[in-house]
């Protein structure tokens, strides 16, 4: 029994050497990815707006001045302009697809008109910010699809997971003021990294991130039976550190060296 236990150890050995031989050779280096990949930082100018719907818009009642299930309107806002910051990591021993996880500081909004007759609809010619700052935990897929002489493009597709920590609310109060505290919201982006390096293992990177509320926010008590959803477009600029690639030992296979070894 001890006797065929050893054989099959040995040729196990065997096997896995030839495989990692095969595995190094067919690399043509002597350095692997690891499963840390890089680190960054990186600041982003956004526009974000809201997009209201009115399920009982088809309710008004001429004979019932009081009556406001058809407020706010169904309506798409302008667009509201404001600022985010984050830090990120990213993992994966791939040189295609990573996965990249962050934090960031990030503000929203819409810029709405305000209602001054709600029977009639009549409202301001200006316009006022409802503002929403966030605290959001980001996690995509990046998919690295054509390099040239300068850098990469790649894709990022993920999720959003959002904190409200404060808000700012000049129009539609009762609706405006009912997001919740925790939220999620998709994202689709597209990016670029140069290859140069600033100070050594420093890359920079630029990329244009859509992110939309996958689902409605949902309003409906006493009068009301309002959804909202949010879109933003994010422009980011940004740093990524990305380390050296740790050394193999080609499992003990000879290496030249040059004539001075």
């Amino acid at each position: 029994m001890w006797k065929c236990l050893n054989y099959s150890i040995q040729l196990l050995l065997i096997f896995l050497f030839n495989l990692c031989t095969v595995y190094g050779q067919s690399r043509g280096t002597y350095y692997y990815p690891q499963f840390f990949r890089g680190a960054g930082i990186f600041v982003a100018a956004n526009h974000s707006m809201h997009h209201y719907i009115n399920q009982n818009h088809t309710l008004k009642d001429f004979y019932n001045p009081i009556f406001t299930h058809y407020y706010p309107p169904t309506h798409i806002s302008r667009e509201f302009f404001s600022w985010g910051a984050g830090i990120f990591a990213e993992f994966l021993p791939f040189d295609k697809v990573r996965w990249q996880t962050e934090l960031e500081y990030t503000h929203k909004g819409a810029r709405e008109r305000q209602v001054y007759n709600w029977f009639w609809g009549s409202v301001s010619n200006n316009f006022f910010p409802n503002k929403y700052t966030y605290i959001q935990w980001n996690n995509y897929l990046k998919y690295f699809f054509l390099k040239n002489y300068w850098g990469t493009f790649y894709w990022m597709l993920g999720i959003r997971l959002e904190y409200l920590l404060s808000q700012s609310i000049s129009v539609y109060a009762p609706v405006s003021t009912s997001f919740p505290k925790i939220w999620f919201s998709g994202d689709v982006a597209i990016g670029y990294e140069w290859d140069i390096t600033w100070f050594r293992y420093f890359h920079p990177f630029v990329e244009y991130h859509w992110n939309p509320d996958i689902i409605y926010h949902k309003y409906q008590k006493d009068l009301y039976n309002v959804k909202v959803r949010n879109r933003t477009f994010e422009l980011r600029v940004g740093l990524i550190f990305r380390p050296k690639g740790k050394a193999i030992d080609d499992c003990n296979a000879p290496k030249y060296r040059g004539i001075e070894f």
